[in-house]
């Protein structure tokens, strides 16, 4: 099972990555929650063009990704559940849920922590939420959060399906929460309950500095509630809010080589009232 694991780890992924994308880009088409200003055409190749750039600079730098690393892990010994002696499939929820709450911890502080905010404004200063929203990220953050994600796999001993479980889950959950989808009122009330929704996150993209710093979760939805980070509902209503960053409202800004050059740019801390 390891080598089929590393085998077809990338291929396992992009499968996910493909059939959900899809899956969200058709709901969007057919039942949009909010109506756009900017259409899919000037936003996507642009978007799409940064997640292929941070697959290959992440591909070249680890070939194996955090899969690799925790088979590495695990031969050696290393890690707290390499040396438990717990049911595999114990083990493999353990990671799960570990690993997203090592994701929440890293994105509450890349929103805290000045220089890393610079890396992750690109991600929040998209002008529209959708699909595409949810793979923007700058390639230097996706490296940084690969190098924490190792130390948190070594550190657990996280077993290898575990850790390609966890990435196919957050790469599924992190376009489902920002796209731009109609769901049934009670039934994302109950959805919410257990993992991030478009309308629980959407609030983590306002405009609104105290509003941007809430809700970090990505998959579950447990530890903004039990952080203290849980903000239900946007002061302006989902229709009424505007999504963005003040500073970059500039439609260029949308464009690919622009998104990239973004933390060099000028701009208030985190903390920063918009």
């Amino acid at each position: 099972m390891p080598q089929t694991v590393v085998s077809n780890e990338p291929l396992i992924r992009l499968a996910c990555f493909a059939g959900v994308f899809a899956a969200l880009a058709l709901w969007e088409l057919l039942a949009p929650r909010r109506p756009q200003e900017i259409g899919r055409a000037r936003r996507w190749p642009n978007n799409i063009g940064v997640v292929v750039l941070d697959t290959l600079v992440l591909r070249l730098l680890f070939p194996t990704a955090a899969v690799g690393v925790a088979l590495w892990g695990e031969a050696r010994g290393i890690g707290l559940l390499n040396n438990l002696a717990l049911p595999g499939w114990l083990k493999v929820a353990a990671a799960v849920v570990v690993l997203d709450l090592a994701i929440y911890l890293q994105h509450v502080i890349f929103h805290r922590v000045p220089l890393l905010w610079r890396l992750h404004r690109m991600h929040h200063a998209d002008l529209e939420f959708d699909v595409t929203t949810g793979v923007r990220f700058h390639p230097v953050e996706i490296v940084l959060s690969m190098l924490i994600k190792f130390a948190v796999v070594l550190g657990l001993g996280a077993p290898a399906l575990g850790v390609l479980v966890f990435e196919v889950l957050l790469n599924a959950t992190s376009m489902f929460n920002h796209s731009n989808i109609r769901l049934e009122p009670r039934l994302e009330r109950l959805i919410r309950l257990v993992v991030v929704t478009p309308e629980m996150h959407r609030v983590h993209h306002s405009i609104l500095r105290r509003e941007t710093h809430s809700n970090f979760g990505f998959n579950l939805a447990w530890w903004d509630r039990l952080f203290g980070t849980y903000r239900p509902q946007p002061e302006a209503g989902h229709e009424g809010m505007t999504i963005g960053l003040p500073e970059f409202r500039d439609a260029r800004e949308l464009r690919l080589d622009r998104m990239l050059l973004q933390p060099l740019r000028k701009g208030p801390p985190p903390s920063g009232k918009p």
